[in-house]
């Protein structure tokens, strides 16, 4: 049963009304914040609701600011309710709409708590259809799991969703990538049924892009006739460390997002934005 799969409007706000009159879009991409309860810090180092905070504010203070913002999963480091309270603390200053989708740190319970706009039974799949491009949101969250997987019915209502609208450029969402990525440990917590999910999304062409998380990197790849890619984290980096049977291990270089640009003449193009302060920008020839 599809239950609320079309996200709520009136969530949105005013600023997906404005979009509505505009061909031209901008969808950005935050993932993995792993926010921890307010006053600790994850692995007694990291301050990631600071980390989100630059995040938030880098995006408020781009020339092009985006239309929506979706974050695919790991919101929190244990999901618990006073991580989500912490979580939307941190979002409120944003002053584009966001979109949130769960990944294998979240408990679907505690972050349906608060979030009541998502569906209210089952998996959290849903569409944002306010916008040029349309985004459709998919939960691939295996309670007590690392891994990740879509299942038959979220697959099933995913192939009657793109038949509902060929002709409207998408991209879809969810936090495990469906690919290999090369990193054992992260292969090793991959997608389960990525190969039926991508024969669904082959079938459709107007899905221009899958974009995921989980792997704190920015990877993409070409992936059943579309470009599939990862986000960084908006904290830490998954050491990029390619030998067969590496063990775990994280590294603090420089966090980022994905921006997606959708213009009708030229498509969606994909930029990754580094957070952090950096000189500039400055005028060339001064």
């Amino acid at each position: 049963m599809d239950c609320k799969s079309s996200y709520p409007s009136s969530i949105l706000g005013p600023a997906s009304t404005r979009a509505l009159s505009d061909s031209i879009m901008i969808l950005a991409q935050l993932s993995d914040p792993h926010i921890c309860a307010p006053g600790q810090r994850l692995f007694a180092r990291a301050d990631t609701a600071g980390a989100l905070a630059d995040a938030v504010a880098r995006l408020n203070g781009l020339a092009t600011p985006p239309n929506l913002v979706v974050v695919t999963g790991d919101l929190t480091e244990h999901g618990t309710p006073e991580e989500y309270g912490q979580f939307q603390r941190v979002m409120a200053p944003l002053a584009a709409p966001y979109v949130v989708l769960p990944g294998n740190h979240d408990r679907r319970q505690a972050m349906r708590d608060a979030f009541p706009e998502l569906p209210a039974v089952g998996p959290f799949h849903y569409t944002v259809e306010d916008f040029p491009v349309r985004l459709i949101c998919l939960d691939s969250l295996i309670e007590g799991s690392g891994r990740g997987q879509i299942g038959p019915e979220q697959l099933a209502w995913l192939d009657r969703t793109l038949k509902a609208a060929p002709e409207r450029p998408t991209v879809v969402a969810l936090h495990h990538p469906p690919f290999s990525t090369g990193i054992h440990h992260v292969d090793a917590v991959g997608l389960d049924d990525a190969e039926a999910f991508g024969t669904i999304v082959a079938a459709h062409g107007q899905v221009e892009r899958v974009i995921a998380g989980h792997v704190h990197r920015a990877m993409q790849r070409r992936w059943f006739g579309t470009i599939a890619s990862t986000a960084p984290s908006t904290t830490h980096a998954v050491d990029l460390d390619l030998r067969p049977g590496a063990g775990a291990a994280y590294i603090y270089e420089t966090p980022g997002l994905q921006l997606l640009h959708w213009r009708p003449w030229a498509g969606l193009v994909g930029h990754i934005l580094p957070l952090g302060r950096f000189d500039g920008p400055h005028r060339y020839g001064k």
